[in-house]
This record gives structure tokens, C-alpha cells and sequence, in this order.
């Protein structure tokens, strides 16, 4: 009985020793709070299980599982304020400082046009765009020019050798580069801990991101790229830019189907959003404003790429013009606006006998349906069979246009290919068409007249509801007043 009880003893003994080396708090908090979700690769949609059908876009088989660690003890933010936290207060509206929003001017007079004036200080700003396109090299140099400026360039995807070497090659053609080589830095690391510490030293006062797919936080227990990473990784650069008030610039890469990569709440986020376009095949590139909450999202700048890398097109109506040394049927020249910018643009169209039973509608740089449109009223309001001919439309020099005062020189190319007949060189049109055939009146009528004028136009025809933006105005050019498509024909052939 003793002999029972000593065991007894030890084994209590032993027990007790045992749970003063267990720790103070539950297990379960100090095992990592590691969370898996599920998201929807084509519009970063988040749902808790698997899903087939994503209620958002609509799309098949897109869900994929991440894991996502959101324990705060275990990882450090990837930008943490220095400062002590402000007192969060409401405030009334009328007490709050309305200030001139600070801007960088940029010695590139089209990113200052497409940005509304120049760079927004803290703003953030997104730019994507096909692969081989130009927008490393773009921002590459604009980095390059910008004077008295520390810019810092972070890259995922080349090395510093890389970048010094396209760097010198833009150096050599282009003099304007060589001002801003001692306040240049390059920085070439994906970890965000990483990359604030560095910018915690070097203070820069603009941040480029080459890319934003590229990069990882130390949040999220997933790959580069994924739709997790992007939106963190987003988020800690936006918390930086608005803390700190410097700009931030993030290149982002385009999914095949022409969409920004990343979930769609990233285009929330960020302040401002360039889209990049262009065929590699021509030589102008397009950056186009998408976004913009500090000016208008109706801008576009016009590059040329050259060996000296990108070049700012002044004057892009002149270059989007061919010169011809013969008239040829089929082709037309609009007078339109992209946000500021007055533009005389070609419009180009093929209108053949149709071989097979349904006839082709095919068109660049334009929306088909509204190509469709113009047809049908062609086909109701004067009597053209255009049922029975194929028809190819295209915008001459890459451009994708939306201006609908683009109506009238798409109709004029159409009814000369259809007849043969080339239309005067000296003519450029400007008119909406309705679908009773009514040339309807478009919007600052003056600026398209003094453009076209400006190249050496003779006439422009427009719509003669647009009388009351004609008055009090002299114009050198032959301005002809049209009311329907009729009329139009009868004066052309």
C-alpha cells in the first residue's frame, strides 16, 4: 500500500511539473491564424469555399484556393507610420483646409496633359499595357528627366545591369537625359519589407513600380501575382503614398483578353489609371486616362518610339494623315476631340460584292455596332443595298476612337467606296448621324473648324444645328451647313 501510494505521489509530481511549462495563453492563439479563401483569378472575387460559376463575372473554372496568414504578431506591415497614431475625430466640412493640389511637372508635356497637369503629390497611379509595348522605357526615361527629383525605380523583373544598359542607350540618343543621373536610383527586390526599409532610407519623392505582379508581401503565405498578393501589395503602397505624400507609379501587366491583371477592386483603389495601347507593328503608342480624380479621363497622349526611345507627338494630326499622291475612293477625314486635343483623323472603308451567303462587317478602331448602325440607316434613309457587300472599316494609324462626331466622315467613306468615287481631299467632315438620317450638332464645333483651318482644309461639313456655335466667328475655311444624309450625297456626287 505504501509502495502504491509513492506512485501515486510521483505521478502527480510529474503532472504538475508538466503544466508549469505550458504556456499562459491557449494553444490556439499561439498557433498562426492561417486562413485559406478562394478567389476568382478574372475579377479577384472572394469566397470562403469553392465555387464553379463566379457570381461576379459570370466566368467558369476561375476560382482558385490561396492562403492568407492575417496574424499581426507574427509579420510586421509592410509600411508601418513612424509617428504616433492621430486622434480620429469627424469634423465638419467646413473645417477642414482646402489647399492647391501640389503638383511635379514633368518635362514630358503628355503625361502632364494625360494626368490633368502633372503629377499629384501621394497620388497612385496605375499604368498597364501589352508586353513589348514601352511602358518600362517610358517611365525609364521620364524618371531619367525629372530635374532636382529623387526618384526611385523598383524593378521585379530586371536586373540593375539591364536597366543601366537600356538606360545608356537612351542616354546617347537623347541629351535631355542626363540631368537626373545623381538622383536615380535602382532598387531591384520583390519582398515589400525589403523595399520600404530601403525607402525609409533614401526618402524618395517619386516611386516607380515595375510590376505590381511582381512583388510580394509578407502578409500573404502566397506566389508573386496572385490575386491576394496584388490587392496587399497595393494597399501598403497606397497607406505609403498617402502618408507620406509621395507619388507612386505601378506598372501593371494586361491579361490576354485586354483587361487590367488583378482584381478589379485594384482600379478602386489607385488614384489614377493609364492604359497603354498601340500595335507593335505601328510606331505610335497611346497612353489614354481611364481614371483620373485629379482631372478629366477623356485625355490621351501620343508617343512615337524611335531609338532615342519615346517622343512626344506634338502635333498628331499631321502624322495620322496620309499623304497621297492620287485620290482613292473609300477614304474620308474627321475632325474630332480627345479630351483637349482637337485631332483630324483618317477614316478608311472597303465596300466589295459579298462571295459568301452573309456579308462580313470588320472594323479597326472602331465600335462595329455602331458601323452596323450606319448601315441600316444608309439602307432605310437611301436606298444603298448594303445588305449584300462586305464592308471593312478602319481607323488609319492604330487609333481606337469613341468620338461620335466621327459619325459623317465614316458615312462620306462608306458612300464613296460604294460608288467609286473619290471624295475631295480638301474636304473634312464633322457630324453625329441620327437614325432618321439627321447630320446632328456636336460639341465645341469652333476648335474642330480652327484645326482643320490650321492644316489647310478649304471646306469642313457639319451639321447646321450647329449654327448657335458658329455665330460671332470668322473662319477662313468654307463651312458647309448639312441637315440629312441626303443632302450630303446630293453635294458629294
Amino acid at each position: 500500500m505504501e509502495e502504491f501510494n509513492g506512485l501515486v505521489s510521483k505521478r502527480s509530481a510529474l503532472v504538475a511539473g508538466l503544466f508549469t511549462f505550458l504556456p499562459s495563453e491557449p494553444l490556439s492563439l499561439m498557433m498562426s491564424k492561417i486562413k485559406t479563401a478562394f478567389f476568382c483569378n478574372n475579377c479577384g472575387y472572394e469566397s470562403a469555399k469553392w465555387l464553379g460559376k463566379c457570381p461576379s463575372c459570370e466566368q467558369w473554372n476561375t476560382f482558385t484556393e490561396e492562403v492568407i496568414n492575417k496574424d499581426d504578431r507574427l509579420v510586421e506591415s509592410g509600411w508601418k507610420k513612424i509617428s504616433d497614431k492621430k486622434e480620429i475625430k469627424t469634423i465638419s466640412i467646413h473645417e477642414v483646409i482646402s489647399g492647391e493640389e501640389k503638383r511635379i511637372i514633368t518635362p514630358d508635356t503628355e503625361l502632364n496633359r494625360v494626368l490633368g497637369g502633372g503629377i499629384v503629390t501621394g497620388s497612385l497611379i496605375l499604368v498597364a499595357g501589352e508586353p513589348g509595348i514601352g511602358k518600362s522605357t517610358l517611365f525609364l526615361q521620364i524618371g531619367l528627366m525629372l530635374k532636382n527629383i529623387i526618384t526611385l525605380y523598383i524593378s521585379g523583373e530586371e536586373s540593375e545591369q539591364q536597366i543601366r544598359m537600356r538606360a545608356d542607350r537612351l542616354k546617347v540618343r537623347n541629351h535631355q537625359l542626363m540631368s537626373n543621373q545623381e538622383n536615380f536610383y535602382l532598387l531591384t527586390e520583390t519582398s515589400t519589407q525589403s523595399i520600404f526599409q530601403e525607402i525609409k532610407k533614401l526618402k524618395p519623392q517619386v516611386v516607380i513600380v515595375d510590376s505590381i505582379q511582381t512583388l510580394q508581401s509578407s502578409y500573404i503565405d502566397s506566389t508573386p501575382g496572385t490575386v491576394s498578393q496584388i490587392r496587399e501589395c497595393a494597399a501598403e503602397f497606397q497607406r505609403f503614398a498617402k502618408e507620406t505624400g509621395t507619388p507612386v507609379f505601378l506598372i501593371g501587366h494586361i491579361t490576354k483578353d485586354g483587361n487590367i491583371a488583378g482584381p478589379k477592386i485594384l482600379e478602386h483603389m489607385v488614384d489614377t489609371v493609364l492604359q497603354f495601347e498601340g500595335d507593335r507593328h505601328y510606331t505610335y503608342r497611346i497612353l489614354r486616362t481611364l481614371k483620373n480624380r485629379f482631372g478629366s479621363t477623356a485625355e490621351l497622349g501620343i508617343y512615337e518610339m524611335t531609338d532615342e526611345g519615346m517622343q512626344e507627338v506634338n502635333n498628331p494630326s499631321e502624322i495620322l494623315i496620309t499623304q497621297k499622291e492620287e485620290q482613292l475612293s473609300g477614304s474620308a477625314i474627321a475632325a474630332s476631340i480627345e479630351g483637349q486635343r482637337p485631332l483630324l483623323i483618317e477614316v478608311q472603308a472597303l465596300v466589295t460584292s459579298s462571295v459568301y451567303g452573309t456579308p462580313q462587317r470588320t472594323v479597326s478602331g472602331f465600335d462595329l455596332r455602331r458601323l452596323q448602325l450606319l448601315l441600316a440607316v444608309l439602307e432605310k434613309r437611301g436606298g444603298f443595298h448594303f445588305g449584300v457587300k462586305d464592308v471593312f472599316l478602319n481607323i488609319a494609324g492604330g487609333l481606337k476612337v469613341e468620338d461620335p462626331s466621327i459619325d459623317l466622315a465614316v458615312l462620306c467613306a462608306l458612300l464613296s467606296s460604294f460608288e467609286d468615287i473619290p471624295l475631295s481631299s480638301d474636304i473634312c467632315y464633322a457630324g453625329e448621324v441620327g437614325l432618321n438620317g439627321e447630320i446632328r450638332a456636336v460639341n465645341r464645333i469652333g476648335q474642330r473648324i480652327a484645326e482643320a483651318e490650321k492644316l489647310g482644309f478649304s471646306k469642313i461639313l457639319v451639321s447646321k444645328y450647329n449654327q448657335k456655335g458658329l455665330k460671332n466667328q470668322s473662319h477662313q475655311i468654307e463651312v458647309k451647313l448639312m441637315g440629312k444624309v441626303e443632302e450630303v450625297y446630293k453635294y458629294l456626287f
